[in-house]
């Protein structure tokens, strides 16, 4: 009775003492992560099976980056074995989310986002992370609430609507020149537009100042 006592237990224990014998997964998943040279902000995973069974390394792990998106992690001692590890690498940057939802032509406010970061592989198009980018800018389109603010999505407010009179104004020399025309397009601050003088039928380009003038030598 007791030999059969002590077979089962010698049985019992055989799994735990085997699994001594493997490379413990998570420190593979270790080694890889510290071969990456991350950029402050950013962080990665990297895919293991966690049923990965590889000899125990005698030594430390060796690991260097082989790509973009994977790391070899080796056992450059005995145990002779070498793995490509997947790795996702995550940079976080700071934008702007609507915490409402904003209508085509309404100028955005303090009150319609907030701050918040994303994963910067996931965000399409130039996203705004400072305010002062976004408040008094005009929503270009409708936009939902959640949305990551981008430059693609605002405009200026609009000094020069199309079919417009505008004030054509012209400096060199310190001589200026005004001359009455009309806008062909709608346009805000610092925006070219293209003008018709009421003079000379001339199709003029220039950009908008600040008090909807139109300077055609900027």
């Amino acid at each position: 009775m007791l030999r059969i006592a002590m077979l089962l237990t010698g049985l019992l224990a055989m799994p735990a003492a085997a699994a001594t014998d493997f490379q413990p997964v998570e420190s593979i998943r270790s080694a890889a992560l510290a071969a990456l040279a991350l950029a402050p902000g950013a962080d990665a995973e990297a895919t293991l099976d966690p049923a990965l069974r590889l000899p125990r390394c005698a030594g430390d792990l060796v690991a260097r980056a082989s790509s973009a998106h994977s790391v070899e992690v080796s056992c450059p001692q005995d145990a002779g074995w070498r793995l490509f590890v997947p790795v996702r690498v995550r940079r976080s940057q700071t934008v702007l989310v609507l915490s409402r939802g904003v209508g085509a032509g309404q100028v955005i406010t303090a009150d319609d986002f907030v701050a918040g970061t994303r994963d910067a592989s996931r965000i399409v198009g130039a996203a705004i992370g400072d305010p002062a980018q976004a408040l008094g800018q005009v929503a270009r389109r409708s936009l939902s609430a959640g949305n990551v603010l981008s430059m693609q999505d605002l405009v200026a407010p609009r000094l020069v609507r199309r079919g417009d009179q505008v004030m054509l104004v012209s400096r060199r020399g310190g001589v200026e020149v005004r001359m009455a025309g009309k806008a062909l397009a709608d346009a805000g601050e610092n925006e070219r537009v293209t003008v018709e003088s009421l003079s000379s039928r001339r199709a003029i380009q220039g950009v908008v100042g600040p008090d909807g003038d139109v300077w055609v030598n900027r």
